[in-house]
């Protein structure tokens, strides 16, 4: 995928029946399905299922089993309940009629209240940060077998991470990151859509900072990552064609599964989305 139209595409999940839908799949460079692609998925068919004025305000979801990338998805929506302000849905995605994602889902309709929020971190301003493209062109000669072949897949989203690990000289990191992101083209803004986008992106680069406080050790290519459950609330509405920050930290790792959370900025700081993500870091031994 090189544009965003071809994200949009992918996440579209085909309608085949009542509260069923058909998805298909896209490698990001791992012999698994992206689960940002399942969870993208899963709340575009909840989304689907729901009256027009309600859009999306949290989801819970965990991941049971590996996605193969060469079968299409079964999404199958199930309605909890339509309230007078909020509708409960609940999406299983299915695989040789196995079980290996679930998620739950509130809608909302829009009402007025107090506000406040976090405010946005001071970092370095995007046109100051490199790439990921730009990193893979310039050093992937030296670069480790698999983080080349995963910076090697094109994608249509631009990240630019504030930190950026050595991987000829490996070293502690601090418990946190800030990613800088943008799509690659222009889209028109829908709201759930957005979401849906969004949702897909949260799954990149939140899971990678659970390994920087034990870079001097742990890494992609000495590490079984997995995601075990993600959760997302979604705030206030935003343009989805302009650059947005992912400030992502981490509390805890422990019995190899790292914590992480994260918070999704607009480029003038306003709090869009703010995430969690519990996932499996289990060093693989040598044999």
């Amino acid at each position: 995928m090189i544009h965003i139209n071809e994200l949009i595409d992918l996440l579209q999940v085909e309608k085949i029946d009542t509260n069923l839908y058909k998805g298909y799949n896209q490698s990001i460079g791992s012999p698994h399905i992206f689960g940002g692609q399942v969870l993208a998925q899963g709340l575009y068919a909840m989304s689907q299922s729901v009256p027009e004025d309600r859009y999306c305000n949290s989801i819970q979801s965990y991941f049971i089993l590996p996605g193969q990338l060469d079968k299409p998805i079964i999404f199958e929506v199930e309605n909890i309940r339509d309230g007078g302000s909020f509708s409960v849905r609940r999406v299983l995605a299915k695989q040789n009629g196995k079980v290996i994602f679930f998620m739950s889902g509130s809608f909302q309709i829009r009402e007025d209240g107090y506000e406040h929020q976090f405010e946005m971190p001071d970092v370095p301003h995007y046109s100051d940060l490199t790439s990921w493209d730009e990193l893979f062109e310039k050093y992937k000669e030296f670069m480790p077998k698999p983080l080349r072949e995963f910076l090697s897949i094109e994608r249509p989203i631009i990240f630019k991470p504030s930190i950026i690990t050595n991987p000829m000289e490996p070293d502690k990191m601090p418990p946190y990151q800030n990613v800088w992101f943008k799509l690659k083209g222009e889209t028109k803004n829908d709201i759930k859509l957005n979401q849906c986008i969004i949702a897909y992106i949260s799954d990149y680069n939140i899971l990678a900072t659970a390994l920087q406080p034990n870079a001097d050790k742990a890494h992609m290519g000495n590490m079984q990552m997995a995601t075990l459950d993600h959760s997302m609330w979604f705030f206030r509405d935003f343009d989805i064609n302009q650059w947005m920050l992912f400030a992502i930290d981490t509390p805890s790792a422990h019995n190899a599964r790292g914590f992480t959370r994260g918070n999704i900025f607009t480029e003038k700081g306003e709090l869009i989305a703010s995430i969690t993500q519990e996932g499996l870091l289990r060093p693989i031994k040598k044999k």
